[in-house]
């Protein structure tokens, strides 16, 4: 966390660690003096990020021309998320159009003492961070904020976001973030595997067909972050309460719960109607090969 100095102002760090640009060519602070810069930090499987995007998306469309750059940092949490591709592919579903720094070395988020996933940090046009926010939530002050740095004042964005990125139940929403592997493990004991499985440091990867996970979880939707692996797409069932899901399915599962693990990211897997309640949830992979890493709940 970057801690201010109001006697020694903090410069925009540099971007030059980016292992590529999306969107845009290589951008530097020299070259964004008398631009406000709003600078997010971001992976592709977070959630947290996955809510707050619309806002993102929303300001950058709606001050571009009264000078603000919005620039992606894509810092990758899981190791497959250094592909590019699905980094391109990320930006390309979610409608982004400012540019992208591809961050696989963490030289950028290392130059801006970052530590978390989404992070906002706010420059102004003489290229001084002014302000930071980390997580979801305070959108009404952030654009408060970028609307005091470009030096307008005029009413806010409104912004609905869907799908996925459709604000968290917080009211209801009991159960924490679940990491699988060994490396970050904290709730073992909230969630089991069946069949056979290699448990690593970042994920659980199926070694036979029919294994399954199975967790309990008290929250409007459940999501899966999955990888295939090098493997064609594979395809999996999940049951709500031993049942298929029916109406409560998430964006990735039919009523069924049928679904298809095509490509690494996060997999929503439930989105329940009526009544938040817990609930029992189970997902089994037909074929082998299947890397699970973290439940995130909404």
């Amino acid at each position: 966390m970057i801690n201010y100095d109001p006697m020694t102002p903090l410069h925009m760090p540099s971007l030059d660690g980016a292992t590529e640009w999306l969107n845009s060519e290589p951008l530097d602070p020299a070259e964004l003096r008398g631009r406000v810069v709003l600078v997010n930090f971001w992976t592709l499987t977070c959630i947290n990020w996955l809510r707050q995007e619309p806002y993102v998306r929303a300001w950058s469309r709606a001050y571009r021309d009264d000078g603000l750059v919005v620039i992606g940092v894509h810092t990758p949490e899981f190791s497959f998320e250094h592909d590019v591709e699905l980094v391109r592919r990320a930006t390309a579903e979610r409608a982004i159009e400012y540019p992208v720094a591809v961050d696989n070395d963490y030289e950028v988020w290392n130059a801006f003492a970052n530590n978390y996933w989404p992070a906002l940090y706010f420059v102004d046009g003489e290229g001084i961070v002014r302000d930071e926010h980390f997580g979801e939530g305070r959108y009404e002050q952030s654009e408060r904020v970028i609307q005091r740095l470009l030096g307008v004042d005029r009413e806010l964005v409104a912004v609905v976001g869907h799908g996925v990125e459709a604000e968290a139940d917080w009211e209801h929403l009991r159960t924490p973030e679940t990491y699988l592997g060994y490396g970050r493990s904290e709730r073992s004991d909230a969630w089991k595997l069946t069949g056979e499985w290699t448990v690593g440091r970042e994920s659980v990867v199926l070694d036979q067909p029919g294994g399954s996970i199975a967790a309990r979880f008290h929250a409007r939707d459940a999501h899966l972050v999955l990888s295939p692996g090098a493997r064609e797409p594979l395809p999996f069932r999940v049951l709500l309460n031993g049942e298929a899901p029916g109406a409560s399915h998430g964006v990735d599962v039919d009523e069924d719960g049928n679904g298809l693990l095509r490509e690494g990211r996060l997999y929503q897997l439930v989105r329940a109607g009526g009544a938040v309640r817990e609930r029992a949830l189970e997902i089994t992979f037909l074929e082998a090969g299947a890397e699970a890493y973290s439940f995130t709940f909404g």
